[in-house]
């Protein structure tokens, strides 16, 4: 197993700009989570696990990633990410901030049971899915990649595709000395990629009404202009008749 822990450098941002959650959740009350996984017609394995959360006390995000090195390790990876939920909710956080979420939660709630590990998050956490919410706001979808371009995000290092990601996972579980052949760039490169999308989270969280709230606001605007318009011409006729 691969373990691999940064700590990141932020500022807390303002209060106004976050993101307003189900129970006005705070930056150091949410875990930033994303999966990497293999999925062939089931989920097969967890490939990256990433969470990262908020340091109040010295405004810095503890990244923490497990990225599978063999078929033997389905399990022990599933066993990590159960004893760092339990330690943050520990901790005292409160939610976890997700994008496209349900593809995440399917996939490890699917291996939990596979592997009879007991554990529920719509009991522990409340789910902060930024896509979701995106959808709420804009009435419309949107991709994680084009949303960070919304709110100005530009990503360190490449950025991989899923299937790409796949049929590394697969070759993993397949050859257990494929890790080892691997070019340390290949495997720095993955956790990196994992890594950009917990700390992106993060940072769309707390400007989240910087760049949302605005374009909502437009819309709005563009509402009242039709209204008044009809409201004009409805005056018009109402002056014609008399």
């Amino acid at each position: 197993m691969i373990i691999k822990e940064d700590i990141i450098n932020v500022e807390r941002g303002i209060k106004e700009k976050f993101l307003e959650t189900n129970s006005n959740l705070m930056p150091e009350d949410i875990i930033f989570f994303d999966l990497e996984h293999y999925v062939y017609k089931k989920p097969k394995c967890i490939g990256v696990f990433g969470a990262c959360v908020f340091n109040e006390e010295d405004n810095t995000l503890t990244s923490t990633q497990y990225m599978i090195e063999n078929k033997k390790e389905i399990k022990d990876i599933l066993i990590l990410a159960l004893r760092y939920f339990e330690d943050m909710k520990e901790k005292g956080k409160k939610g976890i901030s997700s994008f496209s979420g349900n593809n995440d939660f399917t996939v490890i709630n699917y291996l939990f049971k596979k592997y009879s590990i007991e554990y529920d998050f719509n009991e522990n956490f409340e789910s902060v899915d930024l896509q979701k919410y995106y959808e709420k706001y804009m009435k419309t979808s949107i991709g994680l990649k084009k949303l960070e371009k919304i709110f100005g995000i530009e990503r360190e290092g490449e950025v991989i595709s899923g299937s790409n990601l796949a049929k590394t996972f697969h070759k993993v579980l397949k050859d257990s000395d494929y890790i080892k052949r691997m070019p340390e760039g290949k495997i720095q490169k993955i956790l990196l990629y994992n890594e950009q999308d917990v700390v992106n989270l993060y940072y769309i969280f707390t400007t989240w009404n910087e760049y949302i709230k605005e374009e909502t606001e437009v819309l709005d605007e563009e509402t009242e202009e039709i209204e008044e318009a009809e409201e004009i011409e409805v005056l018009d006729e109402e002056i014609e008749e008399v």
